[in-house]
């Protein structure tokens, strides 16, 4: 590394987050172990005069030494976004008008600061949307909010997997048996709360082998992790418990990464996160994907130090 980058992180305040699993913090004590200078920035502290983006921001040191208190905040000021030479678009879900407002201001900046990843593509790209381009790859899927359409659906499939368009971490979803008596409940919870369509699935019984996580960084794997749902559980997601474990890639895994490479290569969503369920994937994440702090753990694979290396020479050539 010939150059000390100032990186700005547009995340959620430390505090807030559970920092021995969140890939956030530990993409930003990658980048200070490197040397470089990292700034913290929530949300609500962007904003954009006479069509400068400005933000309110403050530098912050990590460690890993005390586990009650793993970073301290200097004090805020308020500086031009465009005097960083990154920022770090991890704001967390949900994918609402607040989040599509972030992506229009970083819009703004010049290409000499890179904004991982690339806003507008990220505003174009919400996990479960994007994911339909790659339809021959997707078990069977509906978006929705007509209810008749959705009981057609549920009769020809049966096992049905329901959830909100714009959710994460894995909260609002439901797996319904045939004749579950909730069916109806459910959808007048979803619709009485939302004007958004939902996503209807078909049940993938492979989820009781496990959801795998596998990280994409440009394009290519870097690593991978096998999420197991606790016993009478259908969601794997880490936030509701699930197991994460080492896990091998098989052919198909490979070639479902193939198959959606140079469509995340050209739209600069550098960093990635696949969700593949048996032979299908199911969401492609490429707002703030997580799982490369258990990556390390359970493979001894360094994902942090991976990215790093990519960004640096990306920003040196």
């Amino acid at each position: 590394m010939s150059t000390r980058l100032k990186i700005a992180f547009l995340m959620d305040p430390l505090e807030k987050l559970n920092l021995k699993g969140d890939t956030t913090f530990a993409l930003a004590l990658e980048a200070q172990k490197r040397g470089h200078l990292i700034y913290h920035f929530t949300p609500d502290e962007l904003f954009l005069r006479s069509n400068n983006v400005l933000v309110k921001i403050c530098k912050f040191e990590l460690s890993l030494e005390n586990e009650t208190n793993n970073y301290k905040y200097h004090q805020r000021k308020i500086a031009l976004l465009s005097d960083f030479d990154i920022v770090m678009m991890r704001q967390d879900p949900p994918f609402d008008m607040s989040y599509i407002t972030a992506t229009h201001i970083l819009e703004k900046l010049s290409k000499k600061t890179l904004v991982v990843n690339n806003p507008f593509e990220v505003r174009n790209a919400p996990e479960k949307i994007f994911v339909t381009n790659f339809s021959h790859l997707m078990p069977q899927t509906l978006i929705t909010k007509d209810i008749n359409i959705i009981k057609s659906f549920r009769d020809e499939f049966k096992d049905i997997i329901i959830k909100p368009l714009y959710g994460n971490g894995g909260q609002g979803v439901f797996h319904l048996q045939p004749h579950d008596e909730n069916f109806h409940s459910i959808l007048e919870m979803f619709f009485k709360h939302s004007n958004e369509p939902i996503m209807i699935q078909e049940y993938l019984k492979d989820v009781r082998n496990g959801d795998k996580r596998i990280i994409l960084l440009n394009g290519e794997i870097v690593g991978a992790l096998n999420r197991v749902p606790q016993k009478g559980e259908s969601r794997s997601n880490m936030h509701v418990g699930g197991s994460p474990e080492k896990t091998l890639l098989t052919k198909r895994d490979k070639f479902i990464c193939d198959e959606i490479s140079q469509s995340l290569k050209e739209k600069g969503l550098y960093f990635v996160g696949i969700d593949v369920i048996g032979e299908f994937i199911t969401e492609i994440n490429v707002t703030s994907p997580t799982g490369i702090q258990e990556i390390k753990l359970n493979d001894n694979i360094n994902i942090g130090e991976m990215f790093w290396e990519f960004i640096e020479y990306k920003i040196n050539n």
